[in-house]
């Protein structure tokens, strides 16, 4: 039996990330959540900004936080930083794996830019770790101390680099790294800020030195960042299960109002731990991400309509041509040893049992064939998209 040694490396990195990402996110959220929702202790406490008692899993909870720091530090501290790094490198591996390694089939797209191999990978490198240092440029100028902004500004500067990325690399090849920009800020806020400025609060205190409060503050500003980008670098996480999202021909635009609407949503709900229910931020998130699927229903200006009857032939043609390469029980193309999704198209029925597929994936989208490598046309795409919309038949 053949070990498929990168589709399991694969999976495993993938797994990883998943569930790193699911604590660190579950773990950011819940103090985004408890520190809005701490109340003045009763009666008062030297030293204790806030507490709240919570009741879960069938006990009871008492936190306290401190202006500064404790009085006497604990024996047994933790601290929150491996569920970040561990989604960083999973993701970064995943990337290399997947993306850098096999950049003549996700990353690159010769229609758009005939990258080598190595050219792909500097600029796709240099895309999110210039992202980095912007951001960092960008906190760190008087900007910084203007949150709204700052968010407009950052937001600006994102939507940016996604329309460039889309201009460059593969569609999926775009989306990811725009995650990878993402995540990487976010990650840095955590290397680079949160626990940094954490340790030497800790060492203050150890040594009798007066703790500077400026440095919870920025701890506590990059944290706040940190949850308004989480859920776009979700959706951006599975946008390669959203075709219509990521291969459209504005999919810049797309991905740049479905963030806004989920980070308006994300504010509704931290508004909401304060008790203020703000339900217009819902509706602006409603209308943000409803204003990308009427955009993504807008027939591009070059679509070619097919009126005429398409026989099975002619669409079996196309789909030999540019599909079975990979969607096959035996691939012929080095990137695959099994069909993607366990989708083959060998025989007629497994045609017809996939249209609603190739035509989500090839016509509707371009995300397929991958990179398009072998220059599917126009005219090809709608004649496939009329032989299924005329109901797929077969001999």
């Amino acid at each position: 039996m053949d070990y498929d040694f990168a589709a399991w490396t694969g999976m495993a990195l993938r797994w990883l990330h998943v569930v790193a990402g699911v604590a660190w996110i579950g773990a950011s959220f819940y103090f985004v959540w408890l520190d809005n929702n701490l109340r003045d202790p009763n009666p008062p406490k030297d030293g204790v900004k806030g507490e709240l008692w919570a009741v879960h899993g069938g006990g009871f909870y008492h936190s306290q936080k401190y202006m500064v720091a404790p009085a006497h530090m604990p024996d047994h501290l933790h601290w929150f930083k491996w569920e970040a790094y561990t989604t960083w490198l999973s993701g970064f591996a995943l990337l290399t794996v997947l993306y850098y390694v096999g950049a003549p089939v996700y990353l690159i797209d010769p229609a758009k830019h005939a990258f080598t191999q190595a050219q792909a990978i500097a600029t796709g490198l240099a895309f999110i770790f210039g992202g980095l240092l912007v951001y960092e440029a960008l906190c760190r100028s008087p900007l910084g101390k203007n949150g709204k902004l700052f968010g407009v500004v950052w937001f600006a500067t994102l939507t940016g680099a996604t329309w460039a990325l889309t201009q460059i690399f593969s569609d999926r090849g775009a989306f990811i790294h725009v995650g990878a920009i993402i995540g990487t800020c976010m990650v840095g806020n955590v290397f680079l800020i949160i626990i940094p400025n954490q340790r030497k609060i800790v060492a203050d205190m150890l040594a009798g030195r007066l703790v500077d409060p400026r440095l919870g503050a920025m701890g506590k500003q990059r944290s706040v960042h940190n949850t308004h980008m989480t859920l776009p670098v979700i959706f951006i996480m599975i946008s390669n299960h959203y075709p219509a999202v990521s291969g459209h021909p504005k999919a810049w635009l797309l991905l740049a109002l479905i963030s806004a609407g989920a980070i308006s949503i994300r504010y509704f709900f931290i508004q909401r731990h304060f008790g203020r229910i703000r339900h217009e931020f819902l509706f602006y998130g409603a209308m943000l991400i409803f204003g990308a699927t009427a955009i993504a229903s807008i027939k591009p200006k070059d679509k070619v309509e097919i009126t005429s009857q398409v026989p099975f032939t002619t669409a079996e043609s196309i789909i030999q041509k540019h599909c079975v390469m990979c969607h096959s029980k035996t691939p012929t193309h080095t990137g695959f040893s099994a069909p993607p999704l366990g989708a083959s198209f060998d025989n007629p029925e497994h045609i017809r049992t996939y249209a609603g597929k190739i035509r989500e994936r090839a016509v509707t989208s371009t995300s397929m064939p991958l990179g398009n490598e072998t220059a599917m046309t126009v005219e090809e795409r709608a004649q496939l998209g009329a032989w299924i919309n005329q109901g797929a038949k077969i001999p």
